[in-house]
C-alpha cells in the first residue's frame, strides 16, 4: 500500500509547486487601491509659466518618503525641493526650483496605499513648449520585479503556514485528541509554524525593496527596515511575529504535556484551557492581516475587520482540518488509525466553517464589488468568480466526504466491540513472545526473545495496516479527502492574488465617469456644446440650472460660457462659480478654470485649453452664499 499511497502524495506536492510557479510567473506590479486621480499641472498640459509646486491627487490617502514624489527636467535633473506634503485630502506636493527652462518635464510618483499595495507611475507637461527628454516616460515599477515575485511567495507561504497551523491544531483539539500524539500530525504543524514564521520574516525583509527601489540588493538595508517597521504594515508583520511567540509555547504544550496527561477531569480542564488560547492566538493573527490590507480601508473598516477575521479562521478551521485530517487517514500509525467519530467531528466543523464562510464572503463581495457588472467587468469580480467557483467545487467534494464518513461510522458501530479484542490478543501475543517460548534462558536467549517479539509486532502492524487499507469506506475517504486537498491549493492561490488586486468597486468608479453618456448636452453642427445641469446647494434659495456652453468643443483653445438660472428660467445671481475639466481614462486633470464675472447669472472664459480628445467629465460648482455650495457633473465628447 505505500507503493500506491507514495504517488499519490507526490501528486500532490506537484501540484502545490505548479500552482505556486504559474503565482509567480503572472506576478507583475500589484494592483493597488489607491489610484491617481488628478494632477497640476495635468498630463500632457503646455503652461505658460513655470508653476511653482506640482501636486497629486489620489482616491484615498497614501504613505509618502522623501522621494515619493519628484519632477525631472529634460535632462533628467530633478528640480523638485524638499519633501513631498500633504495639502489637503488626498493631494500632495512639492516644491519646484525658481526659473525653469522651457521644455518637457517627466513627474514620477512611487506611494503605498492605505491597504498596503505600492503604486508608482510617471507622466509629461511642458513649460513654454515641448521638447526632448532623456527621461523614460514609464517610471517605476513598484511592486514588480524578483522582489515582487518573491514577495508574492511570501505572501503565499504565510497564508498556507497560518492555514496549517490553526486549521491543523482546531482538528486535534476539536476532533481528534488522540492525534497529539500522532508524529505525522505534530510535524504538520510545527511545519505551519516554522512556515508562517520564516514568511513573516521574509515579508518583513522585502517590504521596504518591495515599495521602494525594488532592487534586490536593498533587502538587507536597515534604514529602509526602520523606515518599514514605522509603518502600519511593519507593525502588523511585527506583531505576527510576538504572537508566534505564543503560539509556539501553545504548540509545545500541546504535543508535550498534554499527549501525557490521563482522560480525567485535569486533562479537560488543560483542553479547554487550550481551546481559549488557541482561540485567541489564532484571532490575533489573523488581525495582523485585516489591520493592514483590504479590511482595513475603504467603506465600514470597523465591521469589515472583524468580518475579516471571522472569515480567515473559517478558512484555517476548514482546510488546516482538512489537511489535517489528510495527514491522519495516510500517515497516523496502524495502531492509532483516525476514528469515524474523529471524522464524523470534522465534518461538523467544515459544515459550521462553509456557514461562516459564506456569510462573511458574501459581505465582502458586497464591499469589494459594490455591483453585480463588477463580477465580469473587473479584474477582481473575474477573481472571485474563479474562487466561488472553487469552493463549489470543494463543497461538492465535500459532500461526497460525508457521504463516505456515514458509511465508516456505521461500519465501526457495527463492528461493536471487535477492536478491544483485537487488542487483548495482540497483548497476550506479545507476553508470550517475551517469554520466548517458556524455557530460554540466558542473555543470549533474551535477546533472541526481545527480537522475536519486536518480528511479531511488526508482522502485527502490518497486518493491522492491511485490513485498515482494505476497507473500502476509509478508502473511498481518503481518495475523496485527498481530492478535496487538490482544490484547496488551488484555491489559496486564487485567494492570495485577490488579496493583491485592486477591488472591483474602485476600478469600476474610476471608469464610471468615461463611460456615461453626455447627458442632456447637444452638439451643433459648428462643434459647439452645451450641457444643462440641475443643482441644489441645500439653502432656502438653493435650487436652479447651470447651462454650459463650450465653442468650438475641440483640442486646443475654446470660449466659454456659463449661464446660472432659477426654477422659473430667471437669471440667478450667485457669488461665485467654478469649472473644472478631467479625463479619467488618461488620468488628466482635473483642470481648473475660473471664469470672469460678466453680469447677473452670465460667467465667461477665454481659451479654455483641452490637450488630447476624450469623453471629458465637467464638473461645476456653485455658490449661493458664503456656507451653501453644490457640484454637478456630466461627461461630453471634446475633440
Amino acid at each position: 500500500m505505500t507503493r500506491t499511497i507514495a504517488p499519490r502524495l507526490r501528486v500532490l506536492l506537484l501540484l502545490c509547486l505548479a500552482v505556486t510557479g504559474a503565482l509567480l510567473a503572472g506576478a507583475g506590479p500589484a494592483s493597488a487601491h489607491a489610484a491617481l486621480t488628478g494632477s497640476d499641472p495635468a498630463q500632457g498640459v503646455v503652461v505658460d509659466e513655470a508653476p511653482t509646486q506640482v501636486s497629486l491627487t489620489f482616491s484615498e490617502k497614501v504613505a509618502m518618503n522623501d522621494d515619493s514624489l519628484r519632477v525631472l527636467d529634460p535632462r533628467g535633473k530633478p528640480v523638485q525641493t524638499g519633501s513631498p506634503v500633504a495639502v489637503s485630502g488626498t493631494t500632495y506636493a512639492v516644491k519646484l526650483k525658481s526659473g525653469l527652462a522651457k521644455g518637457t518635464y517627466t513627474v514620477t510618483y512611487q506611494v503605498v496605499s492605505a491597504d498596503s499595495h505600492p503604486v508608482a507611475g510617471a507622466y509629461t507637461f511642458s513649460v513654454g513648449a515641448p521638447s526632448q527628454t532623456v527621461v523614460s516616460g514609464t517610471g517605476p515599477t513598484a511592486g514588480g520585479g524578483i522582489v515582487g515575485g518573491l514577495y508574492a511567495f511570501g505572501r503565499y507561504v504565510s497564508y498556507a503556514g497560518f492555514i496549517v497551523l490553526a486549521g491543523g491544531a482546531a482538528f486535534v483539539l476539536a476532533c481528534w485528541q488522540r492525534g497529539a500524539g500522532v508524529r505525522a500530525l505534530q510535524r504538520l504543524v510545527v511545519g505551519g509554524w516554522v512556515a508562517l514564521t520564516a514568511a513573516t520574516l521574509w515579508l518583513l525583509l522585502l517590504r521596504g525593496s518591495y515599495t521602494g527601489s525594488g532592487k534586490l540588493a536593498d533587502v538587507f538595508d536597515l534604514d529602509l527596515l526602520g523606515q518599514v517597521l514605522q509603518t502600519k504594515t511593519g507593525a502588523a508583520l511585527v506583531s505576527r511575529l510576538l504572537l508566534l511567540a505564543a503560539a509556539a509555547l501553545f504548540v509545545a504544550v500541546l504535543f508535550g504535556a498534554y499527549t501525557r496527561r490521563e482522560e480525567g477531569t485535569e486533562k479537560r480542564d488543560l483542553t479547554f484551557g487550550l481551546a481559549v488560547g488557541g482561540v485567541v492566538v489564532a484571532a490575533g493573527l489573523a488581525t495582523s492581516w485585516a489591520m493592514a490590507e483590504h479590511a482595513s480601508t475603504g467603506l465600514q473598516p470597523g465591521l469589515a475587520m472583524p468580518v475579516d477575521v471571522v472569515h480567515l479562521l473559517a478558512v484555517a478551521c476548514w482546510l488546516g482540518g482538512l489537511t489535517a485530517l489528510l495527514v491522519a487517514l495516510y500517515r497516523a500509525p496502524a495502531g492509532t488509525p483516525v476514528e469515524a467519530t474523529a471524522v464524523r467531528r470534522f465534518s461538523r466543523l467544515a459544515f459550521g466553517s462553509v456557514l461562516a464562510l459564506v456569510a462573511t464572503g458574501a459581505y465582502q463581495s458586497w464591499r469589494q464589488l459594490g455591483s453585480w457588472s463588477a463580477f465580469t467587468d473587473t479584474r477582481y469580480g473575474q477573481l472571485l468568480l474563479v474562487k466561488i467557483g472553487l469552493v463549489a467545487v470543494l463543497v461538492g467534494v465535500a459532500a461526497v466526504s460525508r457521504r463516505w464518513t456515514g458509511r465508516l461510522t456505521d461500519q465501526a458501530g457495527a463492528a461493536g466491540a471487535k477492536p478491544a479484542r483485537t487488542e487483548k490478543e495482540q497483548v497476550t501475543a506479545s507476553r508470550t513472545a517475551g517469554k520466548g517460548g517458556g524455557k530460554a534462558t540466558g542473555s543470549g536467549d533474551s535477546q533472541r526473545a526481545a527480537q522475536l517479539a519486536r518480528q511479531r509486532a511488526a508482522v502485527d502492524a502490518a497486518r493491522q495496516k492491511r485490513v485498515r487499507d482494505a476497507d473500502p469506506n476509509r478508502f473511498g475517504l481518503r481518495r475523496s479527502v485527498l481530492t478535496e486537498a487538490g482544490v484547496a491549493i488551488v484555491l489559496l492561490a486564487v485567494t492570495t492574488a485577490l488579496t493583491q488586486t485592486e477591488p472591483g468597486r474602485t476600478e469600476q468608479e474610476a471608469r464610471a465617469a468615461t463611460s456615461a453618456p453626455a447627458g442632456s448636452g447637444t452638439s451643433a453642427a459648428s462643434g459647439a456644446l452645451t450641457l444643462d445641469m440641475p443643482f441644489d446647494t441645500g439653502g432656502a434659495d438653493g435650487k436652479g440650472v447651470v447651462s454650459i456652453d463650450i465653442d468650438p468643443a475641440r483640442v486646443g483653445g475654446n470660449e466659454m460660457h456659463v449661464y446660472v438660472q432659477r426654477p422659473n428660467g430667471r437669471a440667478f445671481d450667485v457669488p461665485e462659480v467654478k469649472v473644472a475639466f478631467t479625463l479619467e481614462a488618461q488620468k488628466i486633470g482635473p483642470l481648473a478654470v475660473n471664469p470672469d464675472h460678466i453680469t447677473t447669472g452670465h460667467w465667461s472664459a477665454n481659451e479654455v485649453q483641452i490637450p488630447v480628445a476624450g469623453d471629458w467629465k465637467i464638473a461645476v460648482t456653485v455658490r449661493t452664499s458664503d456656507i451653501d455650495q453644490a457640484s454637478v457633473s456630466k461627461n461630453a465628447q471634446i475633440g
